[in-house]
């Protein structure tokens, strides 16, 4: 068993990739990718991926740093939700996969739906860890992304200069006997890649693409039955105050027979606040269902019953209103 890193091309751009490969002889069932959030990278998953190193964990893992994001290319381009998870796709398929459990923190919750809804026969399940896109009410910071002027305050607030200037004052906290939790400082890296141009221009173009001043724009509470036949798990942090738990706790009600796990102990960032944990919630789940096996057809054939269900629900009121015209005086 290994953790591994290395670079792939992809569309002439590159993707940092960390891969955990069980030994040949103990893989089982098909790969994991794991996909992190806005700003974030494949890093976040670090220790997950030691906990599973440690435990012997029997599947292929894929941890991706996104374009835009970590030491991937930030190439001026599309990095919508669509895009991004043709990139998972194209992904998989440069690692020799045709069908993988896609688990996505946050934004990469959001791009692991996006992924089920464009190449469902690919997604054997679903894992949501604190997802974005279940609901309007985000934290009024990403809100403000999509002010006026939001880029300027952001180039000021976070730069090289302000990054070491934090770097070195969390240094001294710690040289006197501070120290801060794996979330916060999980938090932390994720705004200090922000200093770098072409992650901030990502970040931005994402924000605004998917947020405004009201909240979360993009939703995928609409077409959730589409996922009815794909296992779901989700994981939330109880006291999350960038995206509210009841979000999950809406999904989960929206997908009966997914799974609904809270850390009461977590906010954002549940896998880093309790990797042992959340890789044990994991592997009961990957083990106690069976992967959809899901093709186009039938997708097309649940989007057609869902068409025609709508349509004679219109029609109930129109026939009751041409009853009442017809009934005798």
């Amino acid at each position: 068993m290994a953790l591994e890193a290395r670079t792939l091309t992809l569309h002439g751009q590159e993707i940092r990739l960390r891969e955990y490969l069980p030994s040949t002889k103990d893989i089982t069932g098909e790969p994991i990718v794991l996909l992190h959030g806005i700003s974030g990278s494949g890093e976040t998953w670090a220790p997950l991926l030691d906990h599973f190193e440690r435990t012997g964990f029997g599947r292929r893992v894929l941890a991706p740093d996104l374009p835009g994001h970590g030491d991937s290319g930030a190439p001026r381009a599309d990095y919508g939700l669509g895009a991004m998870a043709s990139v998972v796709r194209d992904l998989l398929a440069l690692t020799g996969n045709r069908h993988a459990t896609i688990a996505g923190h946050s934004l990469g919750g959001g791009i692991a739906m996006q992924f089920a809804y464009q190449f469902p026969e690919m997604c054997a399940r679903l894992v949501l860890v604190g997802s974005a896109g279940l609901g309007p009410q985000v934290t009024p910071v990403l809100r403000a992304t999509a002010l006026p002027g939001s880029k300027a305050t952001l180039t000021v607030a976070v730069n090289p200069v302000t990054v070491a200037l934090a770097r070195g004052l969390a240094a001294a906290c710690r040289a006197l006997g501070g120290k801060l939790s794996p979330e916060t400082r999980e938090l932390t890296r994720h705004l200090a890649s922000l200093a770098d141009p072409g992650r901030r221009r990502a970040f931005l173009f994402i924000a605004r693409s998917l947020i405004d001043l009201r909240g979360q724009r993009a939703s995928a509470i609409d077409k959730l039955y589409l996922a009815r036949e794909v296992p779901t798990l989700v994981v939330w942090g109880a006291h999350d105050p960038l995206i509210p738990v009841a979000h999950g706790r809406r999904t989960a009600e929206l997908l009966p027979d997914s799974r609904l796990t809270v850390f009461e102990n977590a906010k954002h960032f549940p896998h880093v606040a309790d990797p042992a944990r959340f890789g044990g919630e994991l592997e009961r789940f990957l083990a106690e269902t069976a992967p959809a096996r899901l093709s186009l057809d039938e997708v097309v054939e649940v989007l057609i019953r869902a068409s025609e269900a709508a349509e004679a629900l219109e029609k109930v009121p129109e026939k009751l209103s041409s009853g009442r015209h017809l009934r005798p005086a």
